[in-house]
């Protein structure tokens, strides 16, 4: 998809770049782009955050709704709860009826989507700015007053219950690695179980328990609202209030423990999935707690390691060896990216390759890779080299097409950590590590005691590849 260019709201301290520059090296620019998002930030009496971000490339305005509620917090014996209340409060509000959200939007030009996350659930539009008023007050009754009755829950209920039997049961690798890996990594059940639902669990859910969760969950002082694009601020946060600050203040959400002790043994599990046509191979890390000065290096590390055909394990498994085709990962890979969560995360990688390499190869061909990380000081050049491919998919987010990367990065900073204006510090971040601060990252977080291997045996393997693969972890 070509990336369209939204945001005048983003402005490059330092040196006057278009954004396409952040890509370039450092060296070759005099003064290193920094990023610099214009915000207004308030919170109303009921606890609502509200963030605005105007620009006006485009008449158009992308309005997102964030709720602090992910399926890393739902209910036990309830799996699968945050993903199905997604879908509930697509099914109508009290002034407006099922269909009227999204053909409201639809009729409007707009686009519109919904999603949930480790920590939070999240729904946007995208539309003409004429037609702004319109969505605050859709996006307001549904925070309200959803329609949540025995019709709505049983039609949900089979939806959710049709995604997972066609969309994961079904599908080659299935729960491999996104889902897998999380269960065999942590050992916190919050951060363990199978968020995308236990089919039983997801038909036993009731009217009363969707009520309770929305009460629990789905209130202004758990909430974030993101209106960027061609906006007036006074207008703007005038209609906010007409349409949110009218709701009461409950109280605060209780959010269990979801803290995961330090992982001191490897871990392994190996499954056969009789629709694979190939291996697969996926391993996990604990990395350090988000926005600490190792965070920013183990988001350098991840550049270095298997961002793009340049990183080291892409050399080694795919250009070297040829075990692999291509190597995927990151840290909160494939759900989100580095700074869209808040808890516990895992940086983590996949491939499949041909039957006849083994897993005791594979495992060497990665541990010379993340050895040599964790006893040899990276060069100066690579750490460039890794800054600047950070700085370019960190723009590339905030400049892509509806401004979604933009209102998603503002949101959680403001859902997280009070403050959405902590994007602009980002830059500062990644450009404080150090070669040493990437060594004592690695050598703490890219430990093998601090890893989770998880295989997959095709079902239809012939014997003789199936020998191949005994040959242990």
């Amino acid at each position: 998809m070509t990336m369209k260019r939204w945001v005048t709201a983003v402005a490059l301290a330092g040196a006057a770049l278009p954004l396409g520059l952040a890509a370039m090296p450092a060296a070759a620019q005099e003064a290193p782009a920094r990023l610099k998002v214009e915000t207004q930030y308030f919170t109303l009496d009921n606890g609502l955050r509200v963030v605005l971000a105007k620009d006006t490339i485009s008449p158009t305005v992308t309005v997102g709704v964030y709720y602090g509620i992910g399926f890393r917090v739902e209910p036990r014996e309830r799996t699968g709860f945050a993903h199905l209340f997604e879908h509930l409060l697509f099914q109508g509000s009290k002034n407006a009826p099922k269909g009227v959200h999204i053909s409201t939007i639809s009729n409007a030009g707009g686009v519109l989507n919904g999603s949930t996350r480790f920590d939070f659930t999240n729904y946007f539009e995208v539309v003409p700015s004429n037609a702004l008023e319109r969505m605050l007050w859709l996006e307001a009754d549904r925070m309200s007053a959803p329609v949540i009755n025995d019709e709505v829950l049983k039609n949900q209920q089979g939806v959710v219950g049709n995604e997972v039997k066609v969309n994961v049961l079904n599908q080659p690798y299935s729960t491999w690695p996104w889902i897998d890996l999380p269960m065999l990594a942590n050992t916190n059940w919050y951060n363990s179980h199978n968020f995308y639902g236990e089919l039983k669990e997801i038909e036993a859910a009731t009217v009363a328990d969707a009520k309770t969760f929305f009460d629990a969950f789905y209130k202004p002082s758990n909430a974030v609202l993101v209106v960027a694009g061609d906006i007036d601020y006074a207008q703007t946060r005038a209609m906010v209030q007409k349409y949110f600050g009218w709701m009461p203040k409950a109280p605060p959400v209780a959010l269990p423990d979801i803290s995961e002790p330090r992982q001191t043994a490897e871990k392994f599990r190996a499954r056969t999935d009789r629709l694979a046509p190939k291996p697969g191979w996926a391993a996990g890390y604990h990395v350090p707690a988000r926005g600490t000065p190792e965070w920013y290096a183990m988001g350098l590390i991840d550049q270095m390691l298997v961002k793009g055909q340049d990183s080291r394990l892409y050399r080694k498994l795919v250009a070297e060896t040829g075990i692999a085709g291509e190597v995927s990962g990151g840290i909160n890979y494939p759900l989100g990216n580095m700074f869209n969560y808040h808890g516990p995360m895992l940086w983590s990688f996949n491939f499949t390759h041909d039957a006849n390499r083994s897993r005791d190869e594979i495992k060497m061909a990665v541990d010379a890779v993340i050895e040599d990380l964790r006893t040899r000081p990276v060069g100066k050049e690579e750490l460039e080299r890794a800054r600047t491919k950070m700085r370019s998919s960190l723009y590339s987010t905030i400049d892509g097409t509806g401004r979604i990367g933009l209102i998603d990065l503002l949101a959680v900073y403001a859902l997280f950590d009070n403050d959405p204006n902590r994007v602009n510090t980002l830059d500062d971040g990644f450009a404080k590590v150090t070669p040493e601060l990437i060594q004592k990252t690695a050598q703490e977080y890219l430990r093998p005691t601090n890893r989770s291997i998880y295989v997959i045996d095709p079902g239809a393997a012939q014997p003789a590849a199936a020998a191949a693969q005994q040959g242990g972890k």
